[in-house]
C-alpha cells in the first residue's frame, strides 16, 4: 500500500509539473506569478477595509447561490400551507410563500437567509469605510483616479443589489419601499409614469417588478460586480498600494510584506474571520423577520417602516422636503419627491465622480502621489469629508423621525424642523471645527518638533522658577512630522485675468491658504523635497511642496 500510494504521489507530481511547463511555454506564468508573489503589500490595519468588503461579497455569492435554488419571484397568489401556523390559510404571493418556506422548512434556509441579509450590511459598509480612506488620505490621486471611478460605480451597484434584494420576499415592508420607488420614478417629469408602467409591468403594485427585480439581483448587477472587483484588484496589483510616510518610505518605493507567505496568511485569517462573524449573526441575531411582517398589501401601510441603513439617507431627504407641486403644461412636478430622492443622489454621486479631478484642477498638481496624507494635513479637505458625513447621518436620523418622536415622546413635527435646520447647520460646523481641530494637530507637532516632548520632569533653576525639561521626540514620529505633502495655494492673478482662472486661484487659497509650517533647515528642506519628488522620471509638473515650505 505504501509503494502504491508512493507511485501515486509521484505520478500526480510529475501531471501537475507536466501542465505546469506546458502552461509556462503557452504564458507569461512563471513571470506573473513571480511579480505577483512578490508584490509588496502595506500591514496597517486601514489597508484591509477593502478586503472585508471583498469577503463580504464572496459570502453575498455563496449564500445566494443557495437561497436562488429555492426562491420563486412569482406574484401568483396561492394560500399558504406551511409550517407557520399563524399565516396558514392566507392569500400570498408565491416570492413570499418560498421566503416562508426557506426560513421554516429548508434545512439551514434562515441561516442562509440572515447571513445573506446581514453580508450585504457588511458589504456596503466596507465599502463606504473604505472609501471613506481613500478620501482622507487623498488615495485617489494621480495615477488612481481610474481606480476610484471603479470603486464609486461598485458603491454605486451594490446600492442597487441591496434594494433589489431587499425588494424581493413580497413581505408588507419590502412591498413599503416598492411604494416609494414607484413614486419615486413617477416623479421624473414627462417620462416618469411611461417608466413605471413598463418597469411594474402596468398599474401600481403590477405583476412584473419582483421577477425583474430578481433578475437584476441574481444576474445583472452580479455580473457587473465581479468585473468591477476584478478591474479594481488588478488596478490596485498595477499601480501599488499608497503607504503611510515612515522612514524609509517616500513617493518613489513600495515598502511591506510579500504577498506570500505574509500577505496570504494575514489575508486568508481575515476572510475566516469575515465568515465567522456573518455565521454568528446569521445564527444569533435575527434580521428582517418577513413573517411577522405579513404579506404586501397596497392598502396596508404600518409606522415604524424603515429601509435598510444605505439607503436610510434617502427617507429622511423625502421627510425633510415640504409638500410643493407644480402643474406645467398638463404635467405635475413633485418636487417634494424629485428633489430629495432623484436629483440629490444624483448630486451626491456626480460630487463623488468629479471631486479627484476638482481637486487636482484646483491644486494645478500633475505629480503621482504614492504616499498617504494625514488628514490633519489637509484641513480643508477633511473639514469636506466630515461635514459630508455629518450630513448623511442628519438625513439617516430624519428617515426615523416617527421611531424617534415615539421613543422619547417627542412631537414628529418639531422633530422635522430640528432636522430640516440641521441639514443646513450641521455640516457647516461640522467643517469649521474639523478645520480648526487638523490646524491645531499641526501647531501641537510644530511645538514637539521645536521644544521636544515633555518629560514629567520638574526642576528649579536658581532664582526659583519651576520648569519641566523636554525630551527630543523618536525619528520616526519626526519623519512622520516632516514628509509630508501641502501644496503651496497658486498666485493671484491680476484683476483683468479670465474668471476661470481667478476662481482657481481663490478656491486653491481656501484650500491651502491656511497651514502651520514645520520649523526645518534647508538641508531637511531638500531631504524632505526629495522623499516626496515625483516618482515618474521626466514626469510632467513639480511635486506640491513639503511640509515645512514657508506658506
Amino acid at each position: 500500500m505504501r509503494r502504491r500510494r508512493a507511485k501515486v504521489e509521484a505520478r500526480a507530481r510529475q501531471t501537475a509539473f507536466q501542465a505546469y511547463v506546458v502552461a509556462d511555454r503557452r504564458a507569461p506564468v512563471s513571470e506573473l506569478a513571480g511579480q505577483l508573489l512578490r508584490k509588496a503589500f502595506p500591514d496597517h490595519w486601514s489597508f484591509l477595509l477593502g478586503e472585508i468588503a471583498l469577503y463580504s461579497f464572496a459570502v453575498l455569492v455563496l449564500t445566494g447561490t443557495f437561497l436562488t435554488l429555492f426562491f420563486d419571484p412569482s406574484l401568483a397568489e396561492l394560500r399558504y400551507q406551511g409550517t407557520y401556523q399563524p399565516l396558514r390559510g392566507l392569500l400570498v404571493s408565491k416570492a413570499y410563500a418560498t421566503t416562508l418556506s426557506l426560513s421554516f422548512d429548508v434545512r439551514g434556509g434562515l441561516l442562509m437567509r440572515q447571513m445573506h441579509h446581514w453580508a450585504a450590511l457588511v458589504f456596503v459598509a466596507a465599502i463606504g469605510v473604505h472609501m471613506l480612506r481613500i478620501f482622507f488620505t487623498g488615495a485617489f490621486r494621480r495615477p488612481r483616479e481610474t481606480n476610484w471611478l471603479v470603486g464609486v460605480t461598485l458603491f454605486m451597484l451594490a446600492l442597487l443589489e441591496g434594494f433589489c434584494g431587499y425588494s424581493l420576499p413580497d413581505d408588507l415592508l419590502s412591498g413599503t419601499g416598492l411604494r416609494t420607488a414607484n413614486s419615486i420614478v413617477q416623479s421624473i417629469p414627462v417620462i416618469g409614469t411611461y417608466l413605471a408602467f413598463f418597469a411594474w409591468g402596468g398599474p401600481f403594485p403590477g405583476d412584473a417588478i419582483i421577477r425583474r427585480l430578481y433578475i437584476v439581483h441574481v444576474l445583472f448587477v452580479p455580473g457587473l460586480l465581479i468585473a468591477l472587483i476584478a478591474v479594481h484588484l488588478f488596478m490596485v496589483v498595477y499601480l501599488k498600494h499608497t503607504q503611510w510616510s515612515e522612514p524609509g518610505k517616500t513617493n518613489r518605493n513600495v515598502v511591506g510584506k510579500p504577498m506570500f507567505p505574509s500577505f496570504v496568511g494575514k489575508s486568508t485569517g481575515l476572510s475566516l474571520m469575515v465568515f465567522g462573524v456573518l455565521a454568528v449573526a446569521g445564527a444569533i441575531a435575527q434580521i428582517n423577520p418577513i413573517w411577522a411582517f405579513g404579506p404586501y398589501r397596497p392598502d396596508q401601510v404600518s409606522t415604524d417602516a424603515q429601509p435598510d441603513w444605505y439607503v436610510g439617507f434617502l427617507e429622511g431627504a423625502l421627510r425633510l422636503t415640504p409638500g410643493v407641486e407644480w402643474n406645467v403644461a398638463g404635467h405635475t412636478f413633485m418636487w417634494n419627491v424629485l428633489l430629495p430622492a432623484v436629483v440629490l443622489p444624483a448630486l451626491l454621486f456626480l460630487v463623488l465622480y468629479a471631486y479627484p479631478f476638482f481637486e487636482r484642477w484646483v491644486t494645478g498638481d500633475l505629480v503621482e502621489h504614492h504616499l498617504c496624507d494625514r488628514p490633519r494635513d489637509r484641513p480643508v479637505r477633511t473639514g469636506l469629508g466630515v461635514g459630508a458625513v455629518v450630513w448623511f447621518a442628519v438625513l439617516m436620523l430624519a428617515g426615523g423621525n416617527d421611531v424617534i418622536a415615539t421613543t422619547f415622546q417627542l412631537s414628529v413635527n418639531v422633530l422635522t424642523w430640528i432636522f430640516r435646520v440641521l441639514f443646513f447647520v450641521g455640516p457647516v460646523l461640522a467643517y469649521l471645527i474639523t478645520k480648526r481641530v487638523c490646524l491645531a494637530l499641526q501647531l501641537h507637532e510644530r511645538r514637539l518638533l521645536e521644544e521636544g516632548e515633555e518629560s514629567g520632569e520638574v526642576y528649579q533653576d536658581l532664582p526659583g522658577g519651576m520648569a519641566e525639561s523636554h525630551v527630543g521626540i523618536d525619528v520616526r514620529r519626526r519623519y512622520k512630522f516632516l514628509v509630508r505633502e501641502i501644496p503651496l495655494p497658486l498666485e493671484r492673478p491680476g484683476a483683468d485675468a479670465p474668471l476661470g482662472r481667478r476662481l482657481r486661484a481663490a478656491l486653491s487659497a481656501w484650500y491651502y491658504g491656511e497651514r502651520v509650517d514645520a520649523p526645518t533647515t534647508a538641508e531637511e528642506r531638500l531631504q524632505i523635497t526629495g522623499r516626496t519628488a515625483d516618482p515618474v522620471s521626466g514626469g510632467t509638473g513639480s511635486p506640491p511642496e513639503a511640509g515645512s515650505s514657508p506658506g
